[in-house]
């Protein structure tokens, strides 16, 4: 060694420093996931923007855009399971982990656990997108903790981190399959039965749902929206005459009847409702119908057409003018009388007694879409149902005085909670909570939903998605008796 190499010291080697590669399509994925968590926006209406504009701006194609929804929806529907594994990896609390790091794991851990991303490929991706959004530091904390993860499968984790079933049943179902323990709860008492019904059900709601096409009555027909899709493109619906399923991948802007809004996305469960209402027995008159709670406008346009079949008329009424639009939207070309209006249905301007046939889908928790938007279990809390009870009860009381006698009134609510469901009817019916009770009798629903199996006990009907693959919409029809 020279006697420069002894002053100062061995010569060291310096890794040059590497520029971290991006990733759009995962890079796509995160900021999707940071708009849910920090917007409280809803993945649904957030990814399709985000994936248009990466179309436009580059080399974005169709695998790209598919895989970017996997992630986003995929870690959305298992971020229970995942956070409790991560729990398991890291030396802190989970809460103080920041959020935009425990995204970068989330979809790290979704990839490393239920994806067919060769385990290397998903640590270093991962890796690559926390350089790039979260900066060196706290890439080598990802890099770590996916490393920890990416030594077991999905299985031994859930084994691990879960407590045993006979320990704790709800625990043990909400960490396995990826729901507040709450919900669990309040799934299974709606549900009843063991424990292979409400294993089901909530392995349905971590399913990809199915896109469902309407045809809307008088406008187009089922058979016309599955001949304008190509072959194996589309299936008929299971329940529903006017429903189309579509296949996976299917585009159903890419549908003339869609883009001129004679058939729409509607799920086939509220498809179903819309009929039975339509179809319930009744005497006399049938010439006024109304939806109290019209908005986005998927039942009304299917009301106004199938009243129209009648010579009735239909007046959709809704409280929100941006949701008053697109009323009006869904129904435009509507071949019968209609009326739109922004109005409140808990003080409605119509008069007691003047309706045939009223529909009150009411405004709810949103558990029984949980396949749809699976952000919201993470996002609802048990004290939101009391913050929606007294509305509910109020357009129900209000529906009831606002058909004739002999008329049939629908309330529906797409949430199979029993406090959103058969609890308000019979509170409305009963006059609880200081108000007079309405003269009404029960009119049974399942004869209504002719085909559909596994209804209950009745009169009314709960849907549910691993049963009927449907959103969890519920029904109780009303007739007026005085």
């Amino acid at each position: 060694m020279n006697d420069q190499a002894r002053a100062h010291g061995p010569r060291r080697s310096h890794t040059p420093y590497r520029r971290p590669k991006k990733d759009p399509v995962r890079i796509l994925a995160f900021e999707a996931l940071r708009a849910v968590d920090e917007r409280d926006a809803y993945a649904n209406l957030v990814l399709p923007p985000l994936l248009r504009k990466a179309r436009e701006e580059g080399d974005f194609d169709a695998r790209d855009a598919a895989l970017a929804t996997e992630l986003v929806y995929g870690t959305l529907r298992r971020q229970g399971t995942y956070d409790a594994i991560v729990a398991a990896c890291v030396d802190r609390p989970l809460r103080e982990v920041d959020p935009p790091v425990l995204d970068v794991l989330s979809l790290g851990a979704h990839q490393l656990l239920a994806t067919r991303i060769p385990s290397h490929a998903a640590v270093s991706a991962s890796v690559e997108l926390a350089r790039v959004v979260l900066g060196d530091g706290r890439a080598k904390f990802v890099n770590a903790v996916l490393r920890k993860i990416a030594r077991d499968d999905l299985d031994t984790w859930v084994e691990r981190v879960a407590p045993p079933y006979d320990k704790d049943a709800e625990e043990h179902l909400a960490v396995v399959h990826s729901h507040p323990r709450w919900i669990v709860s309040a799934l299974w008492d709606a549900l009843g039965g063991g424990r292979a019904g409400i294993e089901d059900l909530l392995e349905a709601d971590n399913e990809r749902p199915e896109v469902t096409l309407v045809a809307r009555p008088g406008r187009s027909t089922a058979d016309e929206l599955l001949g304008s899709l190509e072959e194996d493109a589309g299936l008929p619906g299971r329940w529903s005459p006017h429903a189309v399923r579509l296949v996976e991948g299917g585009e159903p802007g890419a549908v003339e009847a869609v883009r001129e809004g004679r058939a729409g996305v509607q799920d086939e469960g509220s498809q179903l409702v819309a009929m039975a209402l339509a179809n319930a027995p009744l005497e006399g008159s049938d010439t006024r119908w109304l939806d109290g709670c019209a908005g986005p406008g998927g039942k009304a346009a299917m009301l106004a057409g199938l009243a129209a079949q009648r010579g009735a008329s239909l007046l959709a009424s809704e409280k929100q003018p941006h949701r008053a639009r697109l009323v009006e939207r869904a129904l435009a070309g509507n071949p019968g009388p209609y009326q739109v209006i922004t109005a409140d249905g808990t003080r409605p301007p119509w008069g007691p007694g003047v309706f045939d046939r009223v529909l009150m889908d009411v405004p709810c928790s949103g558990l029984g879409a949980l396949r749809r938007r699976p952000e919201s279990r993470w996002r609802r809390r048990p004290e939101d149902l009391e913050g929606f009870a007294p509305l509910q009860r109020a357009l129900l009381r209000e529906a009831l005085k606002a058909v004739r006698v002999g008329g049939v009134v629908g309330y529906a609510t797409c949430s199979p909670h029993l406090a959103e469901t058969r609890v308000v009817v019979d509170d409305v019916l009963r006059g609880r909570g200081g108000n007079t009770p309405i003269e009404a009798e029960w009119v049974d629903a399942r004869p209504l939903m002719p085909g559909v199996p596994a209804l209950g006990d009745g009169p009314d009907v709960q849907l549910w998605p691993h049963l009927h693959g449907t959103d969890a919409m519920y029904l109780a029809l009303l007739r007026r008796t005085a």
